[in-house]
């Protein structure tokens, strides 16, 4: 009974070196070069201990929702054209009004001037 667990023995350690060999091997074999620069806190290009009321640039946000919205259409896109064959006519026409719907919006955005950066 012990026989049919041993491959997925073998997937989980193989799985765990995997993920913590590279952790432990830049620990180990990493420079270890501190400066005031390297420690300082970094988030989203604003200092990170100000005010909490200060103003900021939405167009942080804008440019993460869009790319959310690309990569989506992109997640969509390839599990569609993988089995074009087998779903047919009907699914290949919804597709394409699918990315009418996000082409007009890309159009909408980059009319809007959301894609500009100053």
């Amino acid at each position: 009974m012990i026989e049919n667990y041993l491959p997925v023995l073998i997937f989980i350690v193989i799985g765990i070196l995997v993920g913590v060999g590279p952790l432990v091997m830049g620990y180990l074999l990493g420079p270890r070069r501190p400066d005031q620069e390297k420690d300082s806190p970094y988030e989203c290009g604003f200092e990170a201990f100000e005010n909490a009321r200060m103003k900021f640039d939405v167009r942080y946000y804008l440019v993460a929702i869009l790319f959310i919205i690309f990569d989506l259409e992109i997640a969509f896109l390839f599990p569609w054209a993988v089995t074009l064959e087998e779903l047919g006519m009907v699914s290949f026409v919804a597709m394409f009004v699918f990315l009418g719907i996000l082409v007009v919006g890309f159009i909408y955005e980059w009319r809007k001037g959301a894609l500009e950066w100053e």
